[in-house]
C-alpha cells in the first residue's frame, strides 16, 4: 500500500509537468491563436475553390457524368467480384464477369422497353386530349382559367405548333447524340475500371509516404466500397419488391402498362423524396385519365403512396439499421445540386455520393482520445 503511494505522486508529478511544458507545437499554437480575419480568408479561400468546382463540374457534365456513373456502379461490381474471390476466381476477371451481365441485363430492359414506350408515343396525342377533357371540367371552376380558355383561338395554337414541330424534334435529335456518346463513355470508362481496379487500389496506397498514411487509404477505400456496394444490394432488393408490388397495384388499379409502372417505380425510389413525389403526381393523372370515378382514380396513387412509406420508414430502416444513417437534410441539398448539375442522372447519383463522401469524412476525422478511468 505505502508503495502505491509514491507511485501515483510520480505520475501526477509527470502529468503537471507535461501541462506546464508543452511541445513546441502546442506552445507555439497556444501562443499564436487564430484572428478572426485569418478564418475568414480562409473560409473564403475553402468557398472560392467549391464554387470553381461547381463551375468545373458543371461544364465537364458530358464527360465527367458517365465516368462518375461507371466509378460508382465499378465500386459495386467490385465487391461483389471480390466475395466471388472466394470461390478461386481472380478479382478481374469477377469484375469483367459482373461488367457484362450489367451490360446485358441493361441492354434487355432497354429492348423489352422499346415497344411499350413505342406504343404510348403513338398513343400520346389521344391521351393528351382525353386529359384534356377530363381535367377542363376543373380547370373552368377557376374565373381566370375559364376566360383564358374562351379567348383562346384553336387554329392559332394549332398552327403555333405544327410550326415549332420541327424545332422541337429538332432538340430531341440533339440530346440523343450527346446521350450515345455518354452512353460510350460510360462502358468503355466501366470496364476499364472492373479491369485496373486492383492496380488503381495498389497506386492510390503506395503514393502516400508513410506507413500510418497508407493504412488509413487501405481503411477508407475499404469503408467506402462496402458501404455503397450494402446500400446497393439491399436497396436494390427492396426497391424490387417495391416495383413489384407497384405492377400489381397498377393492373389491379385498371392502369395500361402494369410493367413500365413497376419498372419506373423501381427507378424512381433510388431518388430520395423526388422519386415519390413524381411517382405520386403519375400515378394520379393516370387514373384521372382511366376512371371516372374519383375514388377509384387516386386509389393507385394512394395504395403506392402508402406502400412507400411503409418501405422507408420501417422495413428500410429495419435492414439498414444505422450503418447508412445520413442526415435527411443533407441529402436533400445533395439532390438539389446534383440534379442541377447532372439533371436525372445526378439525382440517382446524390445519394451514393453523399454515402461516399460521409464515409470518407467519419474514417478521415481526428477522433478524441478515450477517457481513461483515474488509476
Amino acid at each position: 500500500m505505502n508503495a502505491a503511494i509514491p507511485e501515483r505522486a510520480l505520475f501526477k508529478a509527470r502529468k503537471k509537468a507535461q501541462i506546464d511544458n508543452p511541445p513546441p507545437s502546442e506552445a507555439t499554437a497556444l501562443a499564436d491563436p487564430k484572428t478572426g480575419l485569418d478564418l475568414v480568408v480562409a473560409w473564403s479561400i475553402v468557398g472560392t475553390f467549391v464554387i470553381l468546382m461547381s463551375g468545373v463540374i458543371y461544364a465537364l457534365e458530358s464527360i465527367l457524368m458517365p465516368v462518375t456513373l461507371a466509378i460508382v456502379v465499378g465500386m459495386v461490381l467490385g465487391v461483389a467480384a471480390d466475395r466471388l474471390s472466394r470461390f478461386g476466381l481472380p478479382p478481374m476477371l469477377g469484375g469483367l464477369f459482373f461488367g457484362v451481365v450489367f451490360v446485358v441485363l441493361v441492354f434487355f430492359l432497354v429492348n423489352a422497353l422499346i415497344e411499350p414506350i413505342s406504343m404510348l408515343t403513338a398513343k400520346a396525342p389521344a391521351l393528351i386530349e382525353g386529359a384534356i377533357q377530363r381535367f377542363l371540367p376543373f380547370f373552368e371552376r377557376f374565373e381566370w382559367v375559364r376566360r383564358a380558355i374562351n379567348g383562346a383561338n384553336e387554329k392559332a395554337i394549332s398552327d403555333m405548333v405544327m410550326a415549332n414541330a420541327g424545332s422541337m424534334l429538332g432538340l430531341v435529335a440533339t440530346g440523343l447524340t450527346p446521350a450515345f456518346v455518354q452512353t460510350l463513355i460510360f462502358l468503355a470508362a466501366l470496364g476499364l475500371f472492373l479491369i485496373g481496379r486492383a492496380h488503381l487500389r495498389k497506386t492510390i496506397i503506395l503514393a502516400f509516404a508513410t506507413h500510418e498514411r497508407r493504412l488509413t487509404a487501405i481503411r477508407v477505400m475499404n469503408a467506402t466500397e462496402n458501404a455503397v456496394g450494402f446500400y446497393f444490394s439491399t436497396a436494390s432488393l427492396i426497391y424490387i419488391s417495391l416495383g413489384t408490388i407497384t405492377a400489381v397495384i397498377a393492373f389491379a388499379g385498371g392502369l395500361s402498362g402494369a410493367v413500365l409502372w413497376g419498372l419506373f417505380a423501381f427507378v424512381s425510389s433510388f431518388i430520395p423524396y423526388l422519386g415519390v413525389t413524381a411517382m405520386t403526381i403519375a400515378l394520379t393523372c393516370a387514373g384521372l385519365m382511366t376512371h371516372d370515378s374519383m375514388i377509384m382514380a387516386l386509389l393507385p396513387a394512394a395504395c403506392f403512396f402508402l406502400l412507400h412509406l411503409v418501405m422507408e420508414n420501417l422495413v428500410t430502416p429495419a435492414i439498414l439499421g444505422h450503418r447508412l444513417e445520413i442526415n435527411p437534410f443533407l441529402i436533400f441539398i445533395a439532390i438539389i445540386f446534383w440534379t442541377w448539375m447532372w439533371g436525372a442522372v445526378g439525382a440517382m447519383l446524390a445519394m451514393p455520393l453523399a454515402l461516399i463522401g460521409l464515409t470518407i469524412f467519419n474514417e478521415v476525422r481526428t477522433r478524441p482520445p478515450e477517457r481513461q478511468l483515474p488509476g
